[in-house]
């Protein structure tokens, strides 16, 4: 049951001592994956000993520790000793292929949840209390932490991705990669079609993270790098698709049909571009995670927001595009919308 739906059971204060303390579950995570305390069950006995040789930590700070991450279902507690859930054993354990661990430096990072401590004074000025653009400010150094470590959460995303873009083309074509970041989209349109050239876009120093990328999953030879702000740079082209990941969420309305202007001259006739975004329901208080996004952006930008279908599709109408489509990505808070100029 939501905490927040008392229609059924004993009516109880539940909901808000959770939401008071739920600090404390950010801050626990973050230092068990810190202490390494997730490879150290992995490997086992799992005693508190034990734990704390691997972790060079007290033996009471381990069992506490343990035992509020037993308590929120991270781990598992049985005749005193340690044990993976299935979804810490997938998402946490170093060793493990779907680790998502290094998330928490960028999603946990003190720049991104300082302002929460001024979050009445956002909400009365309806911006982010950051200096400057907030996290959209030029050059901004949290984008380099992001394409290091946020890849394990997005690169689920990129095959169907990929395969909505190509929707089974394999011939040449041009793709622009805006606010490419770790460049995982673009050069998953790349590892599909073996025909495809990408340019990614971005901050230099977060281009390197992709050109790295690109090199690791041997396309590199068809990645270009075009370096500096979406808003300033000629695009070039035409191009045959532009990708927009994780980035119309920053911006208001009339900004983001101003860039999407220009991303449709840079496209072929019957080109097409794909953003990739949280798009909560009409509603916007569902699902919980696309709807929750929106107060994210209220604390780290200047006017950014969630954008329900709706408020998306009417972007890209104005812009001059037709077509729209939206494809929402199976066991992830994401869609990708499609539109074609």
């Amino acid at each position: 049951m939501n905490p927040g739906n008392h229609s059924e059971g004993p009516l109880t204060p539940a909901v808000v001592f959770e939401m008071l303390q739920a600090h404390q579950r950010t801050a626990a995570l973050k230092a068990a994956i810190d202490l390494d305390i997730f490879r150290a069950v992995g490997d086992g006995p799992g005693d508190v000993s034990s734990i704390a040789r691997h972790c060079s930590a007290s033996e009471r700070g381990i069992r506490i520790l343990c035992d509020f991450l037993t308590i929120n279902g991270v781990l598992a507690k049985e005749d005193g000793r340690y044990r993976h859930t299935p979804a810490s054993a997938a998402f946490l354990d170093p060793r493990s292929p779907s680790c998502l661990a290094s998330i928490a430096q960028f999603l946990a990072n003190p720049a991104m949840h300082e302002p929460y401590n001024q979050l009445a004074e956002i909400v009365r000025t309806g911006r982010t209390s950051m200096p400057g653009d907030g996290s959209v400010e030029p050059e901004n150094p949290i984008w380099v932490q992001f394409a290091e470590t946020m890849a394990p959460m997005m690169a689920p995303m990129a095959g169907p991705l990929g395969a909505v873009v190509l929707d089974g083309h394999n011939g040449p074509m041009r793709v622009l990669d805006i606010a490419a970041g770790h460049g995982l989209f673009g050069i998953e349109i790349a590892k599909q079609n073996p025909q495809a050239h990408v340019t990614g876009l971005d901050w230099a120093p977060v281009l390197r993270v992709a050109l790295d990328n690109a090199r690791k999953a041997g396309v590199h030879d068809r990645y270009n790098m075009l370096p500096g702000s979406a808003f300033d740079v000629e695009f070039g082209g035409p191009y045959d698709a532009v990708l927009l990941t994780n980035f119309l969420h920053h911006f208001d309305q009339p900004t983001c049909v101003g860039l999407l202007k220009k991303v449709r001259s840079a496209l072929q006739p019957g080109g097409r571009v794909a953003t990739l975004e949280f798009v909560p329901n009409e509603d916007r208080v569902s699902p919980p995670m696309p709807a929750a996004f929106a107060l994210t952006m209220l604390t780290s930008t200047p006017a950014g927001d969630a954008y329900p279908l709706s408020a998306l599709t009417a972007m890209y109408s104005e812009a001059g595009f037709n077509g729209i489509t939206a494809h929402p990505i199976p066991m992830s808070p994401h869609t990708v919308v499609m539109g074609h100029a």
